[in-house]
């Protein structure tokens, strides 16, 4: 951990004039308070700082608006765009307190942190590898977004655009933020990307998720493009994925307890009772963990991403694949969580991964049969369990899910429902461009 005399120490040899305080809403949109780097030192440091939380989405009532921010010293980093005589900003990454200096139960963080709490209360350290999947368009001279991607470019291509040298821009700039990329590709569709980074312990992994998220639209700004984490933004081809690669650690020895070299898929039985609960409890995180309405566009047969509720070692339309491993490297062993989208807030989402599936490892849940087909074009496939079809399914679902419920907490559970109903039925009521297209010159 570092001391309040090592971040100070950092300020002035980063000659930083600002610092601005990061934390997320309930949605996972990142919010902002900036101060001069003396206001900071002088009393945020020490106490925090105070803002009005009434009007983030999923805080507080205006009756009881007033919150402080509590910068996680670990997360300091300097904004490497922000960078100048004049303007060198720094970043923390904050907790959210209520006025009595207690944890706010609506901070996505402090749900991530109860629930790796209760991990670690059965001697468990939560470790997961988010594989963040994007979309870079072209930008539009009259500033209006347009799904226009900016190359034709394929899987793992060879790509000589100008994203090829934004996609370095930015991993020279997360490793500004101390984030340790591991590898960066074009991806299978037009115009899109995906940049991996180091797998950790999940708050870790959390924050880089948020930060990866605004690095991204940063540089791809700063280049006049455009770059979206929407989960499918192009009609016919691939959407953007979170696929999010998850185990659990002996807390004492640090060994990874999913690890069984006699097993057929090289799984330990603990791994197959957390493999269950999250297959029970699917459709119950759909909600966090697809939480578009244009999150259910992505999740349809055809196109790479899970529609049925199954899991498997090669089948990559499973909901959860166990990849495979090199046998000298067994430490890797990993379950893959593949419904997730990016548009999630990574907090939410990795609780309640985690939540569905401890649930499976107390309850000692059955793991159904691995399915090593294409489900696609499995015969009687509607047989199978699958994923909810929409965002309103998705939220009935979540509704009925005491786990998923409970790992939100009470405040969260409720304000996300609210939220997410809203914004279903908002859709509902739009005229869209298809349907003008398909029926006014018809009816």
């Amino acid at each position: 951990m570092q001391s309040k005399i090592e971040i100070i120490e950092r300020l002035k040899k980063e000659q930083v004039r600002f610092v601005s305080l990061q934390f997320t809403d309930l949605l996972g949109m990142v919010k902002n308070v900036t101060l001069p780097v003396q206001r900071f030192i002088g009393d945020c440091l020490e106490y925090g700082t105070w803002f009005d939380g009434s009007s983030i989405e999923g805080f507080a009532r205006i009756a009881e608006s007033d919150m402080f921010l509590v910068p996680d010293l670990e997360t300091f980093a300097v904004v490497p765009w922000d960078r100048g005589q004049e303007t060198t900003t720094a970043r923390f990454i904050c907790d959210v307190y209520t006025p009595q200096g207690q944890p706010f139960a609506g901070d996505p963080r402090q749900v991530l942190r109860c629930a790796l709490g209760e991990a670690e209360k059965m001697g468990f350290s939560f470790q997961t590898g988010p594989e963040p999947e994007f979309f870079i368009f072209k930008a539009q001279p009259d500033g209006i977004v347009a799904a226009q991607p900016h190359d034709r470019a394929g899987y793992f291509d060879v790509s000589t655009d100008v994203a090829t040298q934004v996609r370095r821009q930015m991993v020279n700039a997360l490793s500004s933020f101390g984030i340790e990329v591991e590898a960066h590709h074009h991806e299978v569709s037009i115009g899109q990307h995906e940049i991996d980074f180091h797998y950790a312990e999940a708050m870790q992994t959390a924050d880089n998720v948020i930060t990866l998220r605004l690095t991204v639209k940063a540089v791809a700004q700063r280049n006049n493009l455009y770059a979206t984490f929407m989960p499918k933004p192009i009609f016919g081809i691939n959407g953007s994925g979170l696929h999010v690669h998850q185990s659990l650690t002996d807390l004492q020895t640090g060994g990874n307890l999913f690890v069984d070299r006699q097993d057929p898929y090289g799984i330990s039985y603990l791994a197959k009772r957390f493999i269950a609960g999250q297959l029970h409890h699917a459709r119950g995180m759909c909600a966090v963990l697809a939480p578009l309405v244009n999150s259910y566009k992505r999740l349809v047969p055809g196109f790479e991403a899970p529609v049925y509720i199954s899991w498997g070692c090669t089948n990559r339309s499973a909901l959860i694949r166990v990849p495979r491993i090199n046998p000298r490297q067994p430490e890797a062993t990993r379950l893959e969580l593949r419904c997730p989208d990016p548009s999630c807030n990574p907090y939410l989402a990795f609780a309640v991964m985690l939540a569905c599936g401890l649930d499976g490892i107390k309850r000692d849940l059955p793991l159904p049969e691995a399915a090593e087909e294409d489900l696609y074009h499995l015969e009687n496939n509607q047989r199978l369990p699958h994923l909810p079809g929409s965002l309103r399914e998705a939220v009935e679902e979540l509704e009925k899910d005491e786990v998923v419920a409970q790992a939100l907490g009470e405040h969260v559970f409720q304000r996300y429902l609210e939220a997410k109903t809203l914004e279903w039925q908002e859709y509902r009521r739009q005229v869209t461009t298809w349907e003008l297209e398909r029926y006014l010159p018809v009816f």
